[in-house]
């Protein structure tokens, strides 16, 4: 599927991109933008190809054919590690290390480019505050004091540490309880909206994406079937998007 609103500076661009393992093919044909501070949820069922979308983004695979662009430079041209300077990266499970405190988990990554010890500090407050986080009740616990929830918002705080343009999300909130689980969504809306990140936020969850996106990419065995505003996703008569529409309560198919 072609985009239909091509950004003309995109913070990350797919020109038709296909990947394959084995002779299996898991993408094919992708052609889309992700204009600056952009909220593109990819929604589809397990399989469908979005996580492995996300994956080409930060480099933790390349493409088998196409070009991934971000910031208009190929990966693939990109030095790996100051490509993944430039990304947040936010998973299920948080991927925080559990002897680490909070506040050495949050400043990890600003304390591997070098800031001094004091910056590091100042900077694990200032996230810490913005996640709804006490940094001084916080920064001394370990991922295991915490809640399935505060364990997410710390690393959402590490995620964006060292201020990074752009956030990759990989359902980060799929094993949380549906109470806190709707908090941490307008939360995270909130955050982006006050910070102005580029994020790709991977989800299953047809309310969810309708929550957080700004445009919706819907994936459907490795191919990009359907990409618009929440307004459009409503309005599309593919089947698939209609599968998900359906998933709503209070979702009446058109006659």
């Amino acid at each position: 599927m072609q985009d239909p609103s091509p950004s003309p500076n995109p913070m990350i661009r797919f020109e038709q991109v296909g990947f394959e393992v084995g002779g299996r093919i898991l993408l094919e044909d992708l052609n889309f933008d992700v204009a600056a501070g952009e909220f593109l949820v990819l929604l589809g069922r397990s399989g469908s190809g979005k996580t492995t979308t996300m994956k080409l983004i930060n480099r933790l695979i390349n493409p088998s054919c196409g070009r991934v662009y971000v910031e208009g430079q190929a990966t693939v041209d990109w030095n790996v590690i100051q490509l993944r300077r430039q990304i947040g990266y936010v998973i299920q499970e948080t991927g925080l290390f559990p002897h680490f405190t909070i506040e050495r988990n949050v400043g990890l990554v600003p304390a591997l480019q070098g800031w001094e010890p004091p910056k590091i500090k100042t900077r694990v407050y200032e996230l810490l505050d913005l996640v709804g986080l006490d940094p001084h009740q916080f920064c001394d616990r370990y991922p295991a004091q915490l809640s399935g929830g505060q364990r997410q918002r710390v690393g959402v705080a590490r995620a964006l540490a060292a201020d990074p343009p752009i956030m990759l999300m990989d359902e980060p909130f799929g094993a949380l309880d549906p109470i806190t689980r709707l908090d941490l969504q307008q939360e995270l809306h909130r955050l982006q909206q006050e910070l102005g990140k580029t994020v790709v936020f991977v989800t299953h969850d047809i309310q969810e994406a309708f929550t957080l996106a700004s445009r919706i990419g819907l994936m459907q065995e490795g191919r990009l079937v359907f990409l618009g505003t929440t307004q459009e996703f409503q309005q599309s008569a593919h089947p698939e998007a209609q599968t998900f529409l359906r998933c709503i309560p209070a979702y009446r198919s058109p006659p």
